[in-house]
């Protein structure tokens, strides 16, 4: 199955609203003291966005049509409202009991996976709200949009569904630790 026109807009939305998750603005712009983060964090994006591709087409991506021409500016501008928005919902997500539920057993699993090193609480969870929250984004971004403009979602809950969605999940972690990276290594 091809994607639609509009399904590809989507990606290149996502492309550009990415970097407004993690940075605020585009990658290009961040200071950052080696190139290999950005190299890094570029590639694990293009991996994620294969992956939301193959997605789109196992659960019938149809997003409304676009009867006007698409530039890079327009693009830029619906992305960086793509994110502000996704990271609003992230916000209001961690803050949720789940949510600190997650962060509470990930900072749990930290700790016990470090025994005999001596870590900082406050930074290991402020740590985990971080990962929690860009992780959030991303999906709220990327995901949530694309199940509600799809008609097939059913089809994630099988066989093929499922190893997208693991691929997906692996990816997406990469990618947040990644921009992580970046944001700790500016310049």
């Amino acid at each position: 199955m091809l994607l639609t026109k509009e399904s590809k807009v989507r990606i290149l939305e996502n492309f550009y609203g990415l970097d407004y998750i993690f940075f605020g603005k585009p990658i290009k712009q961040v200071s950052v003291c080696c190139p290999a983060f950005v190299a890094e964090y570029v590639s694990i994006k293009g991996a994620l966005l294969s992956t939301l591709v193959e997605m789109y087409k196992l659960i019938g991506h149809k997003p409304a049509a676009i009867s006007q021409k698409v530039t890079k500016k327009m693009l830029q501008e619906t992305s960086k409202k793509s994110a502000i928005k996704a990271r609003e919902n992230s916000k209001k997500l961690v803050k949720t009991t789940k949510g600190l539920k997650d962060i509470r057993t990930s900072v749990q699993e930290a700790l016990t996976k470090n025994k005999k090193k001596r870590l900082n609480i406050d930074k290991l969870t402020e740590a985990k709200i971080k990962e929690k929250a860009f992780s959030l984004a991303v999906d709220n971004m990327l995901v949530a949009r694309a199940l509600r403009e799809s008609k097939n979602v059913s089809k994630l809950n099988k066989w093929d569904g499922r190893i997208i969605e693991d691929a997906y999940k692996v990816l997406r972690e990469s990618l947040v630790e990644s921009a992580i990276d970046i944001l700790e290594n500016g310049v």
